[in-house]
């Protein structure tokens, strides 16, 4: 019966890695068929997103933003003057004197034409560009997350392997020890695989810790409590590549949401070049006047009044000059994230196609023959015909290169999720 179950699990590992390359399910204990919540990748992310307190503090800025475009179209308070002449006391007017009064004013001061429809449009780029900004934080934090669950999914994945392989291992233990008994091998053997439990025992602590980082740091994106332990990650199928790295190119250089708002800031500052041009038209006052006199008729007034741009030398020749240099700032800034999404883009990519040739490899090669040399070697084991040590050296291997594959899915997935981050495309 141990034989049959050993074959049986070896037979297990070539159904799952042989012949293509699909995700690895679990290798269920016979008898267990029920069913265990599992934490799914898109609630993970959605979840991250609703309570991130950065995505949060983005949103209130650009509602802050939003409120700033009228108060930039609007014209200029208007003022209002109270005053009198003639007696010191306040609003009193002197008896048969004709300069003595009491008056009012109000004036308004009116901009040239253009320059609060061109102040209301920089505001509005403003809140743009904010917004590109509120979109490439989501984007990163969603790459994050993503990473961190399929780190998380790995160690889980690691850890069901090392738990299977120590029950291989017992198994394994017991056979040698059956067969010591029996004279057909030396001690040895069952102090080898004693040695090898205990290593892989230390290997599962590890595991365990690194795993329990992982979870902890999924656990800080989603604002969970550590007491509340997190479900194992749900099953990871491979997503297809991405197209090539030209295409890749341009849709990163459409979507990416740091260059679209680098985009919004020059379209900004060309605004605000605009802007500066306008200051050499004056502006237009506006104010009206009434006088109330002792024994006389009550005077009306009203007056015009221009500002003149005598300064223009040290003022608005400098304002167009610092305007086109803030132009030529964020284009440069722009071509510079361009250039930066070029190399990240080149090296995600690299990642992503490393990875998928080497679980390739694993699937349809490494692992499966891995496989037949321990089905091999526990048969020849058993037949006493060879020592235990082949028998542990490839179930070390194959533990291994089961370990290995899933580390490949995982930094396969993440450099996907980058790629996806950066063009803007949902994977």
């Amino acid at each position: 019966m141990r034989s049959l179950w050993l074959y049986a699990l070896s037979a297990a590992y070539l159904a799952v890695f042989a012949g293509a390359q699909q995700p690895a399910a679990p290798l269920a204990d016979a008898g267990n068929s029920t069913a265990v919540e599992v934490l799914r990748l898109d609630d993970v992310v959605r979840e991250a997103l609703d309570k991130s307190p950065e995505v949060e503090s983005a949103r209130h800025s650009i509602e802050a933003l939003k409120h700033r475009v009228p108060q930039a179209q609007a014209l200029p308070d208007p003022s209002v003057s109270v005053g009198w002449a003639g007696n010191a006391a306040p609003f009193s007017i002197m008896a048969r004197d004709a300069s003595s009064y009491r008056g009012l004013a109000v004036s308004e001061q009116f901009p040239a034409p253009g320059k609060l429809k061109l102040q209301g449009a920089i505001a509005a780029k403003d809140v743009e560009a904010a917004q590109a900004a509120l979109e490439g934080l989501r984007r990163r934090i969603a790459a994050e997350v993503q990473a961190a669950y399929y780190d998380y999914f790995f160690y889980g994945k690691a850890l069901e392997s090392a738990h299977r392989n120590q029950r291989l291992l017992e198994e394994v233990e017991q056979i040698a020890e059956a067969q010591y008994r029996a004279g057909k091998v030396e001690q040895p053997d069952v102090l080898r695989a004693q040695v090898e439990i205990s290593l892989l025992l230390e290997k599962t602590v590890l595991l365990e810790q690194q795993r329990s980082m992982a979870e902890a740091r999924l656990d800080s994106f989603l604002l969970r409590s550590p007491d509340e332990p997190l479900p194992p990650a749900d099953e990871v199928h491979p997503d297809p590549l991405p197209v090539s790295l030209p295409q890749i190119y341009d849709m990163a250089a459409e979507n990416d949401a740091d260059a679209q708002g680098d985009s919004r800031t020059i379209e900004r500052n060309r605004l605000s070049v605009a802007l500066a041009q306008r200051q050499f038209r004056p502006d237009v006052g506006v104010s009206t006047m009434f006088q109330q006199r002792s024994d006389q008729a009550a005077m009306y007034g009203l007056t015009f009044s221009v500002n003149l741009p005598v300064f223009y030398k040290a003022k608005q020749r400098q304002a167009i000059v610092a305007a086109t240099e803030e132009v030529i700032g964020a284009e440069k800034t722009r071509d510079g994230r361009l250039n930066q999404l070029r190399l990240e883009l080149r090296q995600q990519l690299i990642a992503a196609t490393t990875a998928n040739k080497l679980m390739a490899l694993y699937t349809k090669g490494v692992i499966p023959q891995t496989s037949l040399a321990l089905e091999s070697s526990m048969a020849a084991y058993q037949a006493a015909k060879t020592e235990i040590q082949p028998v542990l050296a490839n179930m070390t291997t194959l533990l291994d290169y089961e370990s290995d594959y899933y580390r490949q899915l995982a930094d396969y997935q993440t450099a996907l999720a980058r790629i996806a981050s950066l063009t803007g495309k949902e994977k």
